[in-house]
This record gives C-alpha cells, structure tokens and sequence, in this order.
C-alpha cells in the first residue's frame, strides 16, 4: 500500500520537497498551501514531470487540508523566509503563529502521522508543533541537521578536490550560528579530517558552515531550498520506508548529550515511529562546550516564545 506525504507550504522548499519524495515513487504527496491555484499548478506541473522522470502523477494540489487525511507524515515548510540581515530567529514570532494553525489542521485529520519541521526557526518550531499537537516526542522531528552536515562536507570535498561521495560528517546543535560541526567525526574515505587539512583551512571551513544559510541569503535575496527540498524528503523516506538510518535531526531531549528539555540536533535513527533512537557520538571537551553554548542559544529563542 502506498504511504501519503503532506507537504504544506507551496513554495520553493515545499515544492522541491514534493517533488523529491514523488520521484522515490512510493507515496501520493498532497500539497497545501493557501494562495489560490498555486498548489494546484504546482502539482500539475510535477505530475507532467512523472512521464519524463519515471514517477506516477499522484501528486495533488489544495488550499485546504481535506485530501490530507491519514497521511503518514506530514512536512511542515509554511512560514516566512528570511532576508538578507534578518537571522533565523528574527523569524519566531511571526512564524509561530504559522505553524501553530498549520499544526492544528494537520493533526485533526492525521493523528496517527509523523511531523517532520522545516520551518524556521526550526529548533523553537519543534517546540511549537510538539505543543500544539500533542504528540510523542518521537512524532515531531525537526530538519535541519542534514543540511547543515550536506553545506559542510560540500565545502570539505570543494577543498580537497574529492567527491563529496567519499566525505562522513556531522554538525550537531541548533539551526543556527552556534551549530556544531563535530570535526572529530568528520572523515574523507575514512581518512580523518584532521589528517588531510590544516587547522587552519578546517576552522574557515566550519566557519562557512555556520553562516552557509545566510551565505545564500545574501546571494538570492531568500532563503536556500534545493538543499532543504532534498534533506526534508531524505527524512521523509527513512520515516516512511522504515530505513532505520542515523540522520543528524532536530530531536527533543531528556538528558542526551547532557540537555533536557529543549529541540537540538542530534544523529538519530528514523524508523516508522520517527525518532526512535537518538545515538550518543562521544565529542572532544570543546565540541562539549560548543554544544553547551548552542543548547543556550536555542534556550533563548525557545523563551521568546514563552514569554509570550
């Protein structure tokens, strides 16, 4: 039987998400988003795409949530982008009221389905939709750390001239400036990366990674969205395949890693459930202190929305 795919929020990440999982061929994608036939001229579109890509046009448009019933997972993208000078968390309050109305129509019609959070900023929108919905912790999982881990090990096989194939990383924390690039597990064909660059060249790198989003901000006057497109659906096949792979995700906490309470990136294992596993990585004294100090970071941006 095939599984069923939300994806609300029509734009560029959401379509490039949608279009993404229709490719994989094992699900019908029903995509939302309010503006009027936009949703529907973009399933049109990739529907027509299925006859040159090889996929069944089972993708549907709609403005409203009807035809999202009993999906298995829901991808959240809805929300504003950001611009040029504005950070992630510039973004929590006008978001939060995005995704709060978002999550409470997707649960009334799927409460049995896996969240998966796109919206920025991402870590405190967890936190929203784990609220509103009610849900497990397991079934709302945040992306983020598949694409700041893809921004570094491109930066890292651009450095060495090698294909980005053959790099193994990791970046650990919150979705923003104080990310975590776990340089200790990074390797090139097995090869650890500090054994292949300086540390000099290796901080610039992880420096880039920090800033990688707004770097494409300032390039496009928006936020990225292939790379996002493409890490939401790579979470998305895990979840609805039950591949059971360790992705670096935004999951909720209870002690992991010494942080209870509080969205934070970590690697865990994606199953049918969700997050079934978060798996403990053992981290340098410094990389223990940077993640301390993002877990801070996030705490920030978390309380805002208490504060409301």
């Amino acid at each position: 039987m095939r599984k069923k795919v939300t994806v609300v929020g029509a734009g560029n990440v959401g379509a490039t998400c949608a279009q993404e999982i229709a490719r994989r061929d094992y699900a019908d994608v029903v995509l939302v988003d309010i503006i009027p036939s936009f949703p529907q001229g973009k399933a049109l579109d990739m529907n027509q795409a299925g006859s040159v890509l090889g996929y069944e046009p089972t993708i549907t448009g709609s403005n409203g949530y009807e035809e999202t019933e009993g999906s298995d997972v829901v991808v959240i993208t809805a929300g504003k982008p950001r611009a040029p000078g504005m950070s992630r968390d510039d973004l929590v309050t006008t978001n939060e009221a995005i995704v709060t109305a978002v999550t409470k129509d997707v649960v009334k019609r799927s409460p049995k389905a896996v969240l998966v959070i796109v919206s920025n900023p991402l870590d405190a929108m967890c936190h929203v939709a784990k609220a509103v919905s009610r849900f497990p912790k397991r079934r709302v999982v945040g992306m983020a750390g598949i694409l700041d881990t893809a921004r570094f090990s491109a930066f890292i096989s651009q450095a060495l001239d090698v294909s980005v194939k053959d790099v193994t990383a990791v970046v650990l924390g919150g979705h923003g400036d104080q990310m975590v690039p776990v340089v200790s597990a990074t390797t090139v064909g097995g090869i650890p990366l500090p054994e292949l660059l300086p540390k000099g060249r290796i901080r610039k790198l992880v420096e880039r990674t920090k800033v990688g989003g707004g770097e494409i901000v300032n390039l496009l006057g928006t936020s990225a969205w292939y790379a996002p497109g493409a890490a939401a659906a790579q979470m998305v096949d895990s979840i609805c395949l039950d591949e059971k792979r360790v992705l670096p995700c935004t999951a909720y906490l209870e002690g992991e890693y010494g942080i209870r309470g509080l969205y934070m990136g970590v690697p865990a294992k994606l199953g049918a459930g969700g997050v079934e596993e978060v798996v403990a990585l053992k981290l340098t004294a410094e990389e223990k202190k940077m993640l301390r100090e993002s877990a801070a970071a996030v705490r920030d941006v978390v309380g805002i929305l208490k504060r409301r």
